[in-house]
């Protein structure tokens, strides 16, 4: 499939996706560009990152501030237009992010919307906007220095108040005055910044003050804020809408039914995390954008049966004997009752017939036992009730307070019952995703978003359940094995799997390093090296700002809060040896070049098995390729897409890889099973475990998704010491089928893997004819 113009023609549905993050340094001019590209590659649509006008300066797009408006920094209306007729001369659709839980607030002059609620007060046309509990007196703008006289800076510029680079307007009939005089009498009050987590008057995006709650359960305010996209939807511009966060909605099941009936042929996806057995509810929705995909998956390339030597290198390393529920169980308390106090507060407000004391703390306690990040009122489907057990068990003394509370929880038409859901939510993310997950370093492949680190890995048969029954029941859900919000890239995923095929090796490594290059927070540590060795060789300054980010999320001996200086510097320090100690540099180069290889089989498996399982597989930017990303912002770097050409002109001329450092094998099976998808929807129907027979039977996951049989290689290690595949053997089709990836065509009966996967790990199978029209 060359690349050059195609003609114009509506965009297909949406079969498989590539996620971009538009943002000012790669903007719409820069996406349209990569049209041709991503039709070669293989894609239906592009999937963009937010593209309403966010804070000026906005490297994600998720701090909305004008809801009217394309981005102007990303190139306005005029950029917009350019992406979509790009994307439809190439044939490919668009399919857009959207953020309807909050907006950003950062610099009120730029959201026209807050400006005027701080203006005017309760008597704003916008006030309804923002989800702000006004009886508690003045809005609260936790913006200034922790000091006592941190008002003295205010100043009075152009008819405005000034603190710092921060702007703020002033009330009609309120500017006379000194500034300090003019500040008491606005509808907001400028307080420390420390203040913010324990009394902010505003629903916020988790604890993040600079992002406003936004209330589209009001029409009004749904119709506002999503006007912009739906008419590009109408227009036929936009064929799908990834709709961000929506457990931060007070009714997700109520706004998603407004946003299918507004869009009803759009594809939409939710950013839902489900925990691990979880369902998604019932929502007019096309599914979730791929969380529990991703674990299912990854878990295929761990091997269970290293869980005990884990465990016990956890316990030696760091002395821990706590469980991952009651880590957990702290973080969550911890997020609840300090991060998010001031949502505690609001909601123990709501019950004055109980202790506020007692009410905070049960409040508290029943989130941090919530065993899912919330429940959807009017449904309850037990959630609450194992809550209410596991906190009364450990909190018995709460008892007559869990009770009352629990009692109103469980009522529809109690307010408590509709905002206690949003507390919940907000608890389990930054308690589990954003603090515990930094904690636990058992073994941190699992310690990823969608995941559950207490489950160590997903055996073939549990995988081959979840596939059926998303096909049965979410066939149009989205799949990922990397996103903008994921901990660690999906290679670098891949390679610490390898971890768990020679434990005890790692062992003694890990307690080498670590007594060579001590640090305070053994637990910290043993994350610190195997990030090291999982994205093997990474830049120093890149590795720096990881740990740094890491130790802070997990809050032990530093914080964002309280960052300690010394603490910090001794893990900088390590972080130097890495590089500096020439014998600890050589070991630790050496070792991860040993993982590698099998590294990549691992990433060209589980890619291939993400691609071709049921679901609408995504790509995200750069990933087409090794890619060694760790955590936000390091995996919004710059994508280098003109090797990505390149590599793929040469495999369209001809060329058959290596499955080497070029990463071009990756690019093979990415380019080849998306195309065939494409041009073949209907071998990718259904689905059906095909098992392998033989002595290595265990180490193949094969299934056939109705034409298209894909074979993957799972634990290579085990493999290789078990002597290679052997006479283990695989039934095939009775008609002729060819391998996409290296064109080899065979006879349908039994095929010997160790003949299938001589080339790559993986294998594409579909009919001769299909392959050749290719």
């Amino acid at each position: 499939m060359p690349s050059g113009a195609r003609p114009a023609e509506p965009a297909p549905p949406v079969g498989a996706t590539y996620r971009v993050q538009v943002r000012p340094g790669f903007d719409l001019a820069a996406s349209a560009d990569l049209a041709g590209y991503l039709a070669d590659l293989g894609v239906t649509h592009l999937y963009s990152a937010p593209l309403l006008t966010a804070a000026p300066g906005s490297e994600h797009g998720y701090d909305v501030v004008d809801h009217r408006a394309v981005n102007p920094e990303l190139g306005g209306e005029p950029g917009r237009r350019r992406l979509v007729a790009a994307l439809r001369a190439a044939g490919l659709g668009l399919v857009v992010d959207i953020v309807p839980n909050h907006a950003g607030v950062a610099r009120p002059a730029a959201n026209p919307a807050w400006w005027d609620v701080l203006r005017r007060g309760r008597a704003s046309a916008h006030a309804g906007w923002f989800d702000i509990d006004w009886d508690r007196g003045r809005l609260l703008l936790p913006v200034l220095a922790d000091t006592p006289d941190a008002l003295d800076d205010l100043t009075i510029v152009d008819g405005e108040l000034r603190y710092h680079e921060h702007r703020f307007p002033i009330a009609d009939g309120t500017g006379d005055g000194g500034p300090r005089e003019v500040h008491d009498r606005q509808h907001y009050e400028l307080v420390s910044w420390r203040r913010g987590d324990r009394e902010l008057t505003y629903r916020r995006f988790f604890a993040i003050s600079d992002l406003a709650g936004l209330r589209v359960e009001d029409p009004q305010v749904f119709a506002a804020t999503h006007a912009e996209v739906l008419r590009w939807a109408a227009a036929g511009e936009v064929d799908g809408i990834r709709v961000d966060h929506p457990d931060g909605l007070r009714d997700p099941a109520g706004y998603l039914a407004r946003l299918r009936a507004a869009a009803p042929g759009a594809w939409l996806v939710v950013e839902k995390i489900l925990e691990y057995g979880e369902d998604l509810p019932d929502w007019p929705v096309d599914g979730t954008t791929g969380y529990e995909a991703l674990a299912a998956v990854s878990g295929l390339f761990v091997d269970p049966n290293a869980e005990a030597d884990f465990t016990a290198l956890d316990a030696t390393l760091t002395g821990r004997r706590t469980s991952w529920p009651d880590l957990t169980h702290d973080t969550k308390l911890a997020a609840a009752t300090r991060l998010l106090a001031a949502e505690l507060t609001r909601l123990a407000a709501l019950a004055p017939e109980v202790d506020p004391a007692a009410a905070r703390a049960a409040l508290a306690e029943l989130a941090a036992c919530f065993p899912v990040y919330r429940s959807y009122p009017p449904h309850e489907d037990g959630h609450l009730a194992a809550a209410r057990a596991e906190a009364g068990r450990r909190r018995p003394d709460l008892a007559a307070a869990l009770d009352a509370l629990t009692r109103r929880l469980r009522d529809p038409r109690d307010e408590l019952a509709w905002r206690f859901p949003q507390l919940s939510g907000a608890v389990m993310a930054k308690g589990v995703e954003d603090t515990a997950y930094y904690r636990w370093s058992r073994f941190v492949a699992l310690n990823e978003v969608g995941g559950s680190p207490a489950h160590f890995g997903t055996p073939p048969a549990e995988f081959h359940r979840f596939a059926a029954t998303r096909a049965a029941r979410w066939p149009a859900a989205m799949t990922t094995l990397s996103t903008h919000d994921t901990k660690r890239g999906e290679d670098v995923r891949a390679r610490l799997a390898v971890l768990a095929e020679l434990p005890r090796r790692w062992a003694e490594l890990v307690a080498r390093w670590t007594a060579a290059a001590p640090l305070p927070d053994p637990a910290f540590a043993h994350l610190l090296w195997q990030t090291a060795v999982g994205a093997w060789p990474i830049e120093r300054e890149r590795l720096h700002a990881y740990v740094e980010k890491a130790a802070r999320e997990a809050s032990v001996a530093t914080s964002w809060v309280d960052p300690d200086p010394g603490f910090e510097g001794a893990l900088h320090a390590v972080v130097d040896r890495l590089y500096d100690d020439a014998a600890l540099h050589a070991e630790l180069t050496a070792f991860a070049a040993e993982i590698t290889p099998p590294g990549w089989s691992n990433s060209l498996s589980q890619k291939l098995v993400q691609l071709a399982m049921p679901g609408v597989p995504d790509t995200y930017q750069g990933t087409e390729l090794w890619d060694n990303s760790l955590v936000d912002p390091d995996n919004r770097r710059p994508v280098d897409f003109a090797v990505r050409r390149d590599l793929l002109a040469r495999l369209d001329a001809g060329w058959r890889p290596s499955v080497d450092a070029t990463g071009a094998a990756k690019l093979l099976v990415v380019s080849r099973t998306l195309r065939l998808r494409r041009t073949r929807p209907e071998l990718f129907a259904g689905y059906r475990p095909v098992p392998a027979r033989g002595p290595a039977a265990p180490h193949a996951v094969a299934f056939d998704r109705g034409g298209a049989l894909a074979v993957a290689t799972r634990l290579p290690l085990g493999l290789a010491r078990a002597g290679g595949w052997r006479d283990t053997v695989l039934s095939l089709p009775g008609n002729e089928v060819a391998d996409v990836f290296t064109g080899r065509v065979y006879s349908g009966g039994e095929l010997l893997l160790s003949d299938l996967l001589a080339t790559f790990p993986v294998a594409l199978l579909a009919p001769a004819e299909s392959v050749e029209a290719r």
